[in-house]
């Protein structure tokens, strides 16, 4: 497969997965009369089926990374040469930017928007925002669970894994750690799903982005060393 078709694949499912997500618990989170809409469940599965359709739609194409943690654990893993890691991320970047993009459009539609701190699905962490969960809560949370996702990539990825069955696998378990991690920081575990929002959003959300680019980063190498070290062969 050529790199600009893997790198365009890798764009447009960073694309889905923003647009799904965020405009999920942007548009349909809750509901104009009130808290009635999706909720924290159903955001969370909005995220996790976006990475399943994607991973069958675009996974042939290009494994399916839409994350530059992974696309970087995977570096750290030695699966990704330098060249492609540095071209997913770019366009994972590009993807999740646009993204944002058009989900700004769509939301300043509604009469009733307004572009208030960490608008637009952002992710953050302090008073005003979800459970007003301090900095080191945020940092642990994207870590640790960043770890936890990667070492389920690299399990359902590996030779012995089914691969028929590896999308839904890892689309599952994005739905829980959204499910845990939504009152800490709005989950990342994706710095460009954090990058898009933020972008647009400014303020908070953007002073924050850089917990959001460490912490993901830094767990998915952990989870390649230790899947190294302590699992392969």
């Amino acid at each position: 497969m050529s790199a600009t078709k893997k790198y365009f694949a890798e764009a447009l499912g960073t694309f889905a997965l923003v647009l799904f997500g965020c405009g999920a618990a942007v548009i349909a989170g809750v509901a104009p009369s009130g808290p009635a809409g999706l909720g924290l469940l159903g955001i969370s599965f909005a995220f996790g089926l976006a990475v399943v359709v994607m991973a069958y739609t675009i996974g042939p194409i290009s494994g399916c990374h839409i994350n530059p943690a992974i696309s970087i654990g995977m570096l750290a893993a030695g699966k990704l040469s330098m060249k492609d890691t540095v071209g997913y991320v770019v366009f994972q970047c590009v993807g999740a930017v646009a993204a944002a993009g058009v989900l700004y459009l769509l939301a300043t539609g509604s009469a009733g928007f307004v572009m208030g701190e960490w608008a637009l699905g952002s992710n953050g962490w302090g008073p005003g925002y979800g459970g007003a969960y301090d900095m080191q809560a945020a940092f642990i949370a994207e870590f640790v669970f960043t770890f936890l996702f990667l070492m389920v990539i690299f399990g359902t990825t590996a030779k012995a894994a089914s691969p028929q069955m590896a999308g839904l696998a890892i689309g599952l378990s994005l739905v829980l750690i959204h499910l845990v991690v939504i009152p800490i920081t709005g989950t990342s575990v994706n710095p460009a799903r954090s990058l898009g929002p933020a972008l647009f959003a400014g303020g908070m959300a953007l002073s924050q982005l850089w917990l959001f680019i460490v912490a993901p980063i830094a767990g998915a190498v952990a989870a390649a060393l230790v899947r190294k070290v302590f699992i392969d062969d």
